[in-house]
């Protein structure tokens, strides 16, 4: 606790605030800075930061919940294999993510055989143990989970497991952040990179963001000193008028990241064109596995087609996603939709930016 107490040191924050509402009277001006990570979302409204902020300097939460991006038609095509009689082996946050007409926890509440696993390990286990039965593992993640995802494969082989397939909606941070930055109706200053993405990743990968023409990109920890530190990065950066890559969380993102992870996911997955909820497709924003290993892709193996689904129109969890809108802005928001009772993805996962503000940042009636 004494190393982790050194990033919650009051007086450094009440320093590194002061510095920060400097930085921003001096810009003079709107700075919209995106965090892109779920876990930087949940650290911002637990300790407040946004309150600690100057007017001019605006959070907007962007993609950065693999669950929330997951589109209904995935939920849908796992339930469709679930209603075959094949086994789900999934991560407990999926289970209450909506379909266009239920989730898996409604298919569950059915009679099918879905299985919450704490570990991929646990999903070839359970393949191992029931060889006369099919197991699909919903495979979903950013970068930070797809290498020990992919693992599963490599461990089927090594076992000659030929009951286990993954369907997969893997996604890769770097080209979303391209399309955002695309999109004429999202205004983003600069980009709070995602910490533990950005370890397996490592910092050159947002160097297609800087330079001329470019944004800030400033990779910070989770901690509220390395929050603020990050923002002040921002600020510095913008009123410099530089569009560079600051690793401050150097103390676990190396330039190139994890050697180990990439290789793992080159071995086994390239990229392709992937759906993401709220966003579209975007090109090469995805992983599927390599020919040589389709025979455990379940969409392939079992011709299930991963449509994009429909949702909820009164939900607003595209808009979030993308940072264009707040959760205080849906109608559903606190009311019919919480997480006892989640309507939209992005109040079912705990890193969801509607979990966040709920949690969080509600005013109190």
């Amino acid at each position: 606790m004494k190393y982790i107490d050194g990033f919650r040191n009051p007086a450094a924050a009440e320093a590194l605030r002061r510095q920060i509402a400097g930085l921003g009277e001096a810009l003079g001006r709107e700075a919209a800075v995106m965090e892109v990570c779920g876990s930087h979302t949940m650290a911002i409204g637990r300790y407040g930061i946004r309150d600690l902020l100057p007017a001019n300097v605006r959070l907007i939460s962007g993609p950065g919940c693999p669950v929330c991006v997951t589109e209904a038609g995935y939920i849908d095509a796992a339930i469709a294999l679930a209603r075959r009689g094949v086994i789900l082996a999934t991560f407990g946050d999926m289970m209450a993510v909506p379909g266009s007409a239920s989730s898996l926890s409604d298919c569950r509440g059915d009679g099918c055989r879905i299985e919450i696993c704490y570990s991929p390990a646990a999903a070839l286990k359970l393949a191992l143990g029931k060889p006369g039965n099919e197991v699909v593992f919903l495979a979903i993640g950013f970068e930070t989970t797809i290498a020990p995802v992919v693992s599963l494969v490599d461990g089927a082989l090594r076992h000659k497991a030929k009951n286990l397939s993954l369907l997969t909606a893997f996604k890769r941070i770097p080209p979303a952040l391209a399309a955002l930055l695309a999109d004429p109706e999202i205004r983003i200053d600069a980009f709070l990179c995602p910490a533990h993405v950005s370890a397996v990743i490592g910092a050159a990968a947002y160097e297609p963001f800087s330079g001329r023409g470019g944004v800030p990109c400033v990779i910070a920890g989770f901690e509220p000193l390395d929050i603020l530190l990050g923002i002040r990065g921002v600020l510095d950066q913008l009123l410099r008028g530089a569009a560079e890559v600051d690793n401050q969380y150097s103390r676990v993102v190396r330039p190139k990241g994890n050697p180990k992870a990439r290789e793992q996911i080159d071995r086994f997955l390239e990229p392709v064109d992937a759906a993401w909820r709220g966003i579209g497709t975007i090109p090469a924003s995805g992983y599927s596995l390599r020919e040589p290993y389709a025979v455990y892709d379940a969409a392939k193996k079992f011709a299930i087609p991963v449509e994009s689904g429909t949702t909820n129109p009164a939900c607003i969890c595209g808009d979030v996603i993308k940072g264009k809108r707040s959760p205080a802005d849906c109608a559903l928001f606190a009311e019919s939709c919480t997480p006892d009772h989640a309507i939209g993805p992005c109040m079912v996962s705990a890193e969801g930016t509607c979990a966040a503000y709920y949690k969080y940042s509600r005013v109190a009636s």
